[in-house]
């Protein structure tokens, strides 16, 4: 749908002329850059196409696009639709690959912009890339640790299933996933237990096959993804309280169980790095000028969600958490009518 959105803007994208009232016609003319480049991860790669791909082409510009080598199928496929749409050949190009066919891209000298969706690491090696090679335009959207709010006059069971099936979506593989949830002390004891309940429920519905209707969760995305969420779960073990979950589920497949820590180290790596994968960390607090610094303390500003029926203090607590978006009373979920990317190191411009 994404694709189709961005399909009226072909013909709207004008330029401006202003009156000559001191004698000279001054007009601006926007033109197509030329040949631009996405790189993608592997958790919502024909999303990230869309995004990435639809609005290039409505501004008058050739793409290409690499999709991960861990998810490339669905990618290639789409390729023979802009063949049977009627694209010129050469005018969208995909390829599959890792960081060597990523460094191909970022530091080509006739590609003149490039994205990347992606890790912090692989995002300051494209930007880097990209500055010695013919300082191309680059736009960021990379990790992210963003914080859930929950207050205590919340409804608790919107804010019950953001913090559960919404963080939990894509086994928690997801950028903007609210994987630090800060709950007021008052509702605090209520709320932890009945978030237990609902990761347990989670870990229940863990399956192989997308085709059951009992199968709500997937596997993380390879035995490497698998080996380094087990990792951090184990080093949460030593500054945390483990709530529930806490391994792998099984011997066969990459399954996690749905995780949560409470009242981590602040320095420990559950608490301030992205895990990306279904595991998170929960800390109460007093006030709101409390949880707002809670909320800043990160290297990340991708997102965050706030939880509570006081819209005076919602749009406050939106226009104070230092971050790209911010939902009220539910997950965050980017909208191609709003502007979507990041602060700090979660990157720079954006998408939709």
């Amino acid at each position: 749908m994404d694709v189709i959105d961005y399909a009226g803007w072909a013909d709207k994208i004008e330029g401006e002329s202003f009156k000559a009232d001191d004698g000279v016609y001054k007009i601006v003319q926007h033109e197509p850059l030329g040949v631009c480049a996405g790189i993608a991860s592997w958790n919502a790669s024909f999303l990230y196409a869309a995004w990435k791909i639809a609005p290039a082409l409505a501004a008058g510009n050739a793409f290409i696009f690499k999709a991960s080598e861990k998810s490339p199928l669905g990618m290639l496929a789409l390729g023979k639709f802009f063949a049977e749409a009627g694209f010129p050949p050469g005018v969208v190009q995909f390829v599959s690959g890792d960081w060597k066919t990523g460094t191909l891209l970022s530091s080509h000298p006739q590609i003149s912009k490039i994205s990347i969706t992606g890790s912090l690491a692989a995002g300051l090696k494209v930007q880097e890339q990209a500055a010695t090679s013919n300082l191309k335009d680059v736009t960021l959207e990379l990790g992210g640790k963003s914080p859930a709010i929950v207050f205590n006059d919340a409804n608790i069971e919107k804010a019950l299933g953001g913090c559960s099936a919404g963080f939990l979506f894509n086994s928690g593989q997801v950028c903007a996933a609210a994987s630090r949830v800060y709950v007021q002390e008052e509702v605090a004891p209520k709320f932890i237990e009945a978030l237990k309940i609902e990761f347990e429920k989670a870990n229940d519905a863990l399956g192989a096959d997308p085709t059951k209707a009992a199968t709500v969760l997937g596997p993380v995305a390879d035995e490497q993804q698998l080996n380094r969420v087990l990792d951090f779960i184990e080093k949460g073990k030593e500054t945390a309280t483990l709530i529930t979950g806490g391994g792998r589920k099984g011997t066969t497949g990459c399954f996690v169980q749905p995780t949560i820590f409470l009242n981590p180290a602040s320095d420990s790596p559950i608490y301030k790095d992205e895990i990306f994968g279904p595991v998170l960390v929960v800390k109460t607090f007093k006030s709101e000028e409390e949880v707002i610094k809670l909320a800043n303390n990160t290297t990340y500003g991708l997102a965050a969600c706030v939880y509570t029926t006081n819209l005076e203090c919602a749009l406050r607590m939106a226009s104070k958490i230092d971050c790209g978006g911010v939902s009220i009373n539910g997950p965050f979920v980017p909208n191609f009518q709003t502007p979507f990317g990041g602060f700090k190191q979660s990157g720079h411009g954006k998408e939709l």
